[in-house]
């Protein structure tokens, strides 16, 4: 089992994930709904994953509305070997992190 630590850039994962937060990416196999990590035209790309195709991954952005959001409606499933990891983990900015309750 491999890691990957990635940071985001772009407003095309909000308001799950924004620009600047840094994730903790688990390398092998990835599920529906899952936040992963995939490769393409030489850019790692954080996406859903919606469904499994013969040919690969449906990756959708959170966003449809961003500014130059780039997901499987523009290039198609995403060959499964291009599907990295998913998303275990975003471990910054602070700010974003959920809360402790207090009791």
């Amino acid at each position: 089992m491999r890691w990957r630590v990635v940071r985001v850039e772009g407003l095309s994962m909000l308001p799950t994930l924004g620009p600047g937060d840094r994730l903790l990416v688990r390398e092998g196999p990835v599920r529906e709904g899952d936040l992963v990590v995939a490769r393409r035209d030489g850019l790692l790309l954080v996406k859903r994953a919606v469904f499994r195709r013969d040919r690969g991954w449906w990756l959708e952005s959170d966003n449809q509305r961003a500014p130059g959001r780039r997901d499987s409606w523009d290039f198609g499933a995403v060959p499964e070997q291009d599907v990295l990891g998913r998303v275990v983990l975003r471990y910054w900015p602070p700010s974003r992190l959920p809360q402790r309750s207090e009791q």
